[in-house]
């Protein structure tokens, strides 16, 4: 069988060979190469290196085969390096008998090759590595060995080497820039290790995650401690050591990402979840618990094994779980490699840590530094979160360690000695030279490794057929792995090998046990994912294809009741597989098929993931699936057209539109009207969001095309779309009562179509429609109550309604109810981590403050929520809110302040934003008549009014009129205010709103007794 394996390789040719053929004979020609040959073959088998071939005058000489060793590079260079200098002794030889000198030429180059099996004597080496050494060789001068950039930083403290000028290379892109190699030191390192990082007592940091979990016992309080380190430095074994010491008194459970990078959004979640016994063990646990059914099922959304559900009840699900879990017994939750996390994944740590309530837990996350490119913010110090870096061990500890370590495998002094110097610290750098040298028998030379990688590439290469078909098999599956899913993996002539292989792999230190999810067959794990990479990395692309795609068939068909929890790791595997056949240059229906499939599944995955709110992770889901279905030959409109709609949530409207473009020139391919029209709609939506002067005609229009189609297919959702854009044209122009009747028929389709999103999302809007419509406020509230009922315990959906219902409260004189009603609704949105709706719903904590007098509090509740807006760079709800700010400031007679949230309003508002322009210039006209600016107050006051007339916002149409009435009365015309204001009384009265109809009535008595002030 073929492998992968990183070597060197080394050309030699003599120059200036073609002369020398025409002066000797060739019989003396012959013994003169053959000596020469004899010569160098020596030198290079001394050095570990297998002659690949000689040809004429060139030799070809590749180190890493069939043996790789860690310094191969430096074997290679030193090689070079000793055939000059034994050309120079055998040339006064070969002068003395035949009268010539031989002057050689050289390159060396390292990189990935593919190699024939050792154990069929296949030494034969090919890849862009081996052409690479040629040209160098080909472009060295004669005595010169010029050596490859990939092999320079492997051996750059043994070398003496310059840099030369560039030269290009057909087939390759860039120039390529190689060194001379001038001199190499014969005994020393390639790669000098240096200690740079201070070092730290392992002690110290198991004592404060002890204290982190006393703390979280004592104060009944989640404790968020995230132990950073690289790769191998103790960070399991450091949480090891802690789960030991609190077994007695703390449940423990540990979740672990999956090393593939994408898509795996809460595995993790998944694993903790089994552990605590399943479906089972959650209604057992959640049992008496307060909305404990709406906690259980959401968390069988995650599980699988029913519908997903938003990111944010999610959330709030797993920590009503955990704190749950915790009143029974204190909990220690530790979640590994965290680096590999999704964005998604990373949030649900922050809102555990930010808001788990009355419950002794302990969350430990593993991560590395690459952690903090993606997320700088991670180690800010917080209340009840704090970091840990392990750093390299001192020199006690190593000692320490390599002495426990030599009591299972005795070694000497010195050969300990040596493994604590190479291994600078790094626990698995410790363990694994311990173990390398003691399969070696603890004698012979100690090879420092120049990089882990290498290292354990040669403790794999030492392993024996089976061992090591049976570890490449692992790798495929991922660092955790069955015993059975290798058997599965197996051709029939290796299964029954599979259990020894893994015993001696086992013994070997390659895997460990771990817990099963089955308790009908074992688990293990790699020692560290390094092994399970090195191992994945050495199988040529073809097997891994092959594995990858067999992997994903045995999935599916043995976990039937599991595959929408699985969906995503099926997709990866076939998605992976349709990548190496690309790699190889397969172009045949097999591998359309394979992506075809990969891009069915990753599209499923892609679509829950956008059902239950998490756009990051159906953006990357649905863009694989779109790229899989188009390499298939199979573009999918639907799936660009989910993608562009999960691109806009995600606030990327230039993706989006990207993706809804190419959606359409599919669905226009392939003559689908329907498809069109539905592409078409959301293209349309999108609009809205990115383009002002988008007019509500155009919308109808889009609207009135596609509904016939839609009525003929019967397509319920796209007539639940095809209604959404005619409900948004009512809400542009500010008309509830056309609003509800759209809505009420959209509801309609959506229940239809059994779309949760889309149902969520017009049941909010009905909320809103009852607050601003003309809906009296004691109707207002029992249709809230009624949209509350029906929300059936949503966490996302409740504190909408409570937005609403805590203005309409307000407005019939229940402050204590409506403050009740904001408080719950931000308190919750804030829980869920919704920070946009936290700060678009803010504004109505805002309005109920203003219509209760309070303008400070108003001021408050708004203020925090702007700046998140302006932060966001968002500019729909910022124009709103910043015009219902600007009325608090300027009522705390702050009118400069009040004048520029006006016209930071009036930027932000689209000319159709009727709410937004009615608001900013009703108070703008006050700021200005407080002024003496006659004309423009007056006229900003009276559009102002013009405006609130086109629609059926009964509030807002009555606070205009108040302003024109406040504008006159401050311009000294009161005698004009009295018609605005006996309007507005009678508008308020009909909505039900008589604390602003008493306000209203006040200044109206005011103004005749001559007495006005103004608010």
């Amino acid at each position: 069988m073929l492998v992968r394996k990183t070597v060197t390789v080394l050309f030699c040719d003599v120059a200036e060979f073609t002369g020398l053929g025409e002066r000797l004979d060739p019989e003396s020609l012959r013994r003169v190469m053959s000596r020469y040959f004899d010569e160098m073959r020596q030198v290079i088998e001394r050095h570990g290196g297998t002659v690949e071939k000689f040809i004429g005058d060139e030799i070809m000489a590749v180190f890493g085969v069939p043996r790789v060793h860690e310094d191969d590079a430096l074997r290679a260079v030193r090689t070079a390096a000793e055939m000059r200098a034994v050309l120079g002794s055998l040339n006064d030889e070969l002068e003395e008998t035949w009268g010539v000198r031989l002057r050689t030429r050289m390159g060396v180059n390292t990189g990935e090759v593919v190699a024939g099996d050792p154990a069929d004597g296949s030494t034969f080496v090919t890849g862009d590595a081996v052409n690479l050494a040629k040209r160098l060789e080909q472009a060295a001068g004669p005595d010169e060995i010029l050596i490859g950039k990939a092999t320079y930083p492997l051996v750059k403290d043994a070398v003496t080497a310059g840099p030369l000028q560039s030269f290009p290379v057909k087939g390759k892109r860039d120039p390529v820039a190689p060194l001379r190699l001038d001199d190499v030191d014969a005994r020393g390192p390639g790669l000098v290790r240096r200690l740079d990082a201070p070092l730290v007592d392992r002690a110290l940091e198991l004592a404060a995650l002890e204290e982190a979990f006393a703390r979280a016992e004592r104060d009944r309080e989640l404790q968020f401690v995230t132990v950073l380190g690289p790769a191998g430095i103790g960070k399991s074994r450091l949480v090891a050591e802690l789960v030991a010491s609190v077994s007695e008194r703390a449940q423990t459970f540990t979740g672990p990402c999956l090393p593939y990078g994408e898509g795996i959004t809460f595995w993790p979640i998944v694993q903790i979840l089994r552990q605590a016994g399943g479906e089972a063990g959650i209604a057992d646990v959640l049992a008496g618990v307060e909305h404990g059914e709406v906690v259980a099922e959401r968390l069988s959304g995650v599980l699988g094994s029913a519908p997903a559900g938003a990111n944010e009840e999610t959330f709030w699900a797993i920590r009503r779980f955990l704190e749950a879990l915790a009143r029974r017994e204190p909990l220690l939750v530790v979640l590994e490699d965290i680096h590999w996390a999704e964005p998604t994944l990373l949030d649900l740590i922050e809102y555990l840590a930010g808001w788990t309530r009355d419950a002794p837990i302990l969350v430990v996350c593993l991560a590395r530094r690459e952690l903090l490119e993606r997320q700088p913010g991670w180690v800010t110090p917080q209340r009840n979160a704090f970091v840990i870096t392990v750093e390299a061990l001192g020199g006690a500890d190593v000692d320490a360690l390599l002495e426990g370590l030599r009591s299972e495998s005795p070694l000497a002094a010195r050969t300990l000695q040596r493994i604590a110097v190479a291994a600078e610290g790094n626990p698995l750098f410790l363990e694994q030279l311990v173990a390398m040298a003691t399969e070696n028998g603890g004698d012979g030379e100690l090879r420092v490794p120049p990089s882990i990688q290498a290292l354990l590439a040669e403790r794999l290469d030492r392993l024996s057929s089976d061992e090591r078909a049976v570890i490449e098999r692992a790798a495929v599956i991922g660092r955790q792995f069955l015993r059975g899913q290798v058997v599965d993996l197996s051709p029939d002539e290796l299964q029954s090998a599979v259990g020894p292989s893994l015993m001696a792999l086992m013994r070997k230190e390659l895997i460990r046990p771990d817990a099963s999810a089955t308790s009908r067959d074992d688990g293990f794990r790699f020692r560290h994912v390094l092994i399970r990479d090195a191992a994945y990395d050495g199988m040529p692309k073809e097997v891994r294809a092959e594995l990858h795609e067999r992997f994903a068939r045995l999935t599916e068909a043995g976990y039937p009741d599991r595959l929408a929890e699985l969906e995503e790791i099926i997709g990866y595997h076939l998605e992976q597989a349709h990548v190496f056949h690309v790699e190889l240059g397969r172009d045949d229906a097999a591998t359309d098929a394979v992506a075809s499939a990969a891009g069915q599944r990753l599209t499923r995955a892609g679509r829950r993931a956008l059902t239950r709110g998490d756009a990051p992770a159906a953006v990357n889901l649905l863009e694989r699936a779109a790229a899989l279905l188009e390499a298939a030959g199979a573009a999918d409109a639907t799936v660009l057209l989910d993608l562009g709609s999960a691109l806009r949530e995600a606030g990327d409207p230039v993706g989006a539109d990207s993706a809804l473009t190419r959606a359409a020139a599919v669905a226009e391919a392939a003559a689908d009207e329907r498809l069109a029209l539905r592409v078409l709609i959301e293209r349309t939506v999108l609009r809205l969001y990115v383009d002002p002067g988008v007019a509500e005609q155009d919308i109808l229009e889009v609207a009135d095309r596609a509904t016939p189609v839609f009525e003929a297919s019967g397509d319920a959702l796209g007539l639940a779309r095809a209604w959404g854009l005619v409900a948004e044209a009512h809400w542009m122009r500010s008309r509830c009562a056309a609003m509800e009747v759209v809505l009420e028929r959209q509801l309609a389709y959506a229940e239809r179509a059994s779309d949760r999103r889309e149902v969520h999302w017009i049941l909010g809007s009905m909320a809103r429609v009852a607050l601003v419509g003309p809906r009296p406020v004691e109707e207002g509230v029992s249709r809230c109550q009624e949209l509350r009922r029906r929300a059936r315990g949503e966490p996302t959906l409740i504190p909408v309604v409570d937005s609403m219902l805590a203005v309409l409260e307000a407005m019939r004189g229940r402050f204590t109810e409506a403050r009740t009603r904001y408080a719950s609704s931000r308190e919750t949105l804030e829980e869920l981590g919704l920070r946009f709706r936290f700060a678009q719903f803010a504004m109505y904590a805002g309005l109920a403050e203003l219509i209760a007098g309070d303008a400070g509090e108003a001021e408050r509740q708004l203020r925090p929520a702007y700046e998140e807006l302006e932060a966001m760079g968002e500019s729909g709800i910022l124009s709103t809110t910043a015009a219902v700010l600007a009325r608090a400031v300027y009522r705390q007679e702050r009118f400069d302040d009040a004048l520029r949230l006006t016209e930071i309003s009036e930027r932000a508002a689209s000319p159709d934003d009727i709410v937004s322009q009615v608001l900013w210039r009703g108070t703008r006209a006050r700021v200005l008549a407080d002024r003496g600016h006659t004309e423009p107050a007056e006229q900003l006051a009276r559009h102002a009014v013009a405006l609130a007339r086109q629609t059926d916002f009964v509030n807002m149409l009555a606070d205009a009129l108040v302003d024109l009435a406040e504008t006159r009365s401050l311009l000294g015309r009161d005698g004009d205010s009295r018609a605005p204001l006996t309007e507005a009384i009678g508008l308020y009265e009909a909505k039900g709103n008589v604390v602003s109809a008493a306000a209203a009535r006040g200044r109206l008595d005011r103004t005749r007794e001559g007495r006005e002030t103004p608010d």
